[in-house]
């Protein structure tokens, strides 16, 4: 039968065991149900007062303007019974909880996330859902391997399973949800996260397509037909797409940095004063949906009244994401995109008149605006793809997704959204290469587990004991110290403290590499033994871990510790790591797991 601490073992491994796959399917099965719970909570609220989903031209004026403020009342009162400083959410924070804390994530800023975010789609707010589903997914996945106590680099493919899952929950885009989680929130390509990120999103896709119609009305796009006459068009959208999407990443981030002083309760009220007056007037602009697609398709509006609806929409997603509205940002860029695409459309039918050109062009504007803004080219042109069901698509999308982005990055500098904000909130997300190196490896695969404990045992002991072994044996000798203790009464009292000492003849040699000696005592008279303390470390830690701990110990070695700080399973030191490092070769190829 095999035993946990054998799973553990395995999975300390940089490789694809059938064990993270299957724990990245029940990651991804729990991570969809929670978003169908939240997707079932948010049309739950919406149904108290409203007709049609999402439907916000029902509502009268007053209720317009004031649904906002009621929303954002209710967030601030679930935000003062956790505490606001757990208000942090969405993507932005998942990356900042990747790099402190391998992507475990606080309890009350998922259940903030949870209630603060449907109450916010449900009131109106232009925020999206996928930034809540992908945080809802990676805290649920995340927290399952935080039960199993697995090794962190395990974790951290488990946050990655979740977040994939919750996208692909949200749209039923499977594909683009690998692509996405890879080229936005791992920011790496590696075969032993690439393939379980894609069973999760695989089966966050299934459960959800089942349970719920969770695709976006594309019916609209039934062929994507842009022929070679419209290619400057798309390139002239595409320039327009690259200087919007800088100019919304850097607004987004000045609001974000000159109301970081403000209370928080003043900041949410003021975005939904903000949400209601627009929605007083253009009822269309609430919400995160993309009603471009009706308002051009359907309703036939000019394009004065568009341009209104993207200037609306841009105000409206800027504020409330700046100011702390719980919510994502994928939805409002695709809805902004979108209109952009309507506006160029138009003009483009007005000069070259054509069939689907404005369904075109909003399909282009969506995907380069979703490029350009959120710095992620390919998971825009496949989340595209599979949501239009177009291959015709991928041609004209590079063109407008390859210029846009140049414009957006090149020209004005423009980053990833996620990263500018948690610059701007002084988060740390960035990791050295060499830490990216080593955190995909977990302190058990490289560990030395050909060790012998002695208890407070003496130097000709050990000195014996060295010149009899055979193998390559460290030996460490346990040391038990009575310490005197001060409680909170300042009462002193007894209590032992167990400490571990490898035992060297020279600094920095271990006894299994000193020569034979005819005796103990004869060995002693010209060599002493010196004992090196070692630092505990959690089996559960990485290869990062340890090198950061052995860095601030000044090369001291490390002993590795299962559940009990005396149960020592192993021992790694400095040496150990280079050379990892140096010979860039998978750990099972030379690592002491038995």
């Amino acid at each position: 039968m095999i035993s946990l601490a054998s799973v553990r073992k395995h999975l300390a491994l940089p490789k694809t065991s059938w064990q993270i796959c299957l724990l990245a399917i029940i990651g991804g099965s729990a991570s969809a149900l929670l978003v169908i719970l939240f997707t079932l909570t948010i049309d739950a609220i919406q149904h108290i007062y409203m007709l049609k989903h999402n439907d916000y031209s029902s509502l009268s004026a007053l209720s317009r303007l004031l649904l906002p403020v009621i929303g954002a009342m209710v967030i601030l009162c679930f935000a003062w019974l956790t505490g606001y400083q757990y208000l942090r959410t969405g993507i932005p924070f998942i990356l900042h909880r990747l790099k402190v804390a391998h992507g475990l994530i606080p309890l009350k800023n998922t259940l903030n996330q949870f209630w603060g975010s449907a109450v916010a789609l449900a009131s109106g707010f232009a925020v999206g859902r996928e930034g809540p589903a992908i945080h809802l997914g990676a805290a649920c996945s995340s927290y399952l391997g935080h039960l199993l106590k697995l090794p962190h680099n395990s974790i951290r493919t488990l946050c990655a399973c979740g977040a994939a899952a919750g996208i692909s929950a949200t749209f039923n885009t499977p594909i683009a949800a690998v692509i996405f989680v890879m080229e936005v929130i791992m920011r790496e390509y590696k075969i032993h996260i690439f393939i379980p990120v894609m069973l999760a999103s695989l089966v966050g896709s299934i459960i959800t397509s089942n349970v719920l119609d969770v695709s976006l009305d594309f019916s609209y796009f039934l062929k994507v037909d842009l022929n070679h006459e419209y290619y400057l068009f798309l390139a002239i959208l595409a320039v327009f797409i690259g200087v919007l999407s800088s100019f919304f990443n850097k607004f987004l981030v000045v609001i974000i940095d000159k109301s970081s002083k403000v209370h928080i309760v003043k900041r949410l009220i003021f975005a939904a004063l903000i949400t209601g007056i627009i929605g007083y007037f253009l009822p269309s602009a609430m919400g995160a949906a993309t009603t471009a697609f009706d308002i051009s398709l359907i309703n036939n509006w000019p394009l004065s009244l568009l341009i209104s609806l993207l200037i609306a929409k841009f105000i409206m997603t800027t504020f409330a994401l700046g100011l702390g509205i719980p919510g994502g940002i994928i939805g409002p860029t695709l809805s902004i995109g979108a209109i952009a695409g309507a506006c160029a459309g138009i003009i483009a039918v007005q000069i070259s008149p054509g069939e689907h050109v404005i369904s075109d062009f909003i399909l282009m504007g969506m995907t380069g605006f979703m490029a350009a803004t959120l710095n992620a080219p390919l998971a825009a042109l496949l989340a595209i793809v599979e949501l239009s069901g177009q291959l015709e698509i991928i041609v004209p999308a590079m063109i407008v997704i390859t210029i846009s982005s140049i414009i957006s990055g090149q020209v004005f500098k423009n980053r990833s959204i996620f990263t500018m904000q948690l610059d701007v909130q002084g988060l740390a997300y960035r990791s050295p290469p060499i830490e990216k190196a080593l955190q995909s490896v977990g302190v058990t695969a490289l560990m030395n587990k050909n060790f012998k404990v002695l208890n407070n045992s003496d130097s000709k002991t050990l000195a014996g004991l060295m010149i009899s072994a055979q193998n390559n044996i460290s030996f460490i000798n346990k040391v038990t110290v009575n310490t005197d203790q001060k409680n909170d009464l300042t009462v002193s009292k007894k209590a032992n403290k167990t400490q571990f000492f490898l035992a060297t003849f020279q600094e920095g040699m271990q006894l299994s590499l000193i020569e034979p000696a005819n005796s103990a005592e004869q060995y002693l008279k010209d060599n002493e033994i010196h004992f090196q303390p070692l630092v505990a470390i959690s089996y559960q830690a990485t290869l990062a871990e340890a090198y950061g701990v052995l860095m601030n110990q000044k090369g001291k070695a490390l002993y590795v510790y299962n559940n009990d700080l005396d149960d020592l399973i192993g021992t790694i030191n400095f040496s150990q790591i280079t050379r990892y490092l140096e010979q860039g070769s998978n750990p099972s190829d030379h690592i002491f797991i038995q």
